[in-house]
């Protein structure tokens, strides 16, 4: 089993309520530049909803084995382990391994759950299925 959280962009209205609650959750201030989900508009007046589809293919880059998954298949991040060489966020295939000027250490959607709970259109759901 694997936990992910499961975007569905046609139901996205581009409120930015899931980066306020993640920002605000894990670094304490409203900024969107440091949310691990981003809500992005594309060319046709919808959202994309690019966030961390757990596919662990960053693990095997860190040197350092500051990355590592946990039981629900979540890949967590270890800020003291890291070195921030940012290998993981060259090789991260959905450009979700996110960074921010001025931290040393790269940061990721850890399937927390909190934008799904606040999303006011359903968009977000945090999911557990075989994949």
């Amino acid at each position: 089993m694997k936990k992910y959280l499961k975007t569905y962009e046609e139901k996205c209205t581009g409120c930015n309520t899931c980066m306020t609650v993640c920002s605000t959750l894990f670094f304490k201030e409203d900024n969107y530049e440091k949310s691990c989900i981003q809500v992005v508009k594309n060319e046709k007046g919808g959202f994309l909803l690019p966030v961390c589809d757990q596919c662990e293919i960053c693990v095997p880059e860190c040197h350092t084995l500051a990355l590592t998954v946990n039981k629900k298949g979540v890949v967590m991040l270890n800020k003291s382990l890291c070195i921030g060489c940012y290998a993981c966020v060259a090789i991260c295939p959905t450009d979700t391994m996110m960074t921010y000027h001025n931290l040393i250490v790269p940061f990721k959607c850890t399937a927390c759950g909190a934008c799904a709970k606040e999303c006011p259109s359903g968009a977000l759901e945090i999911v557990e299925e075989e994949r």
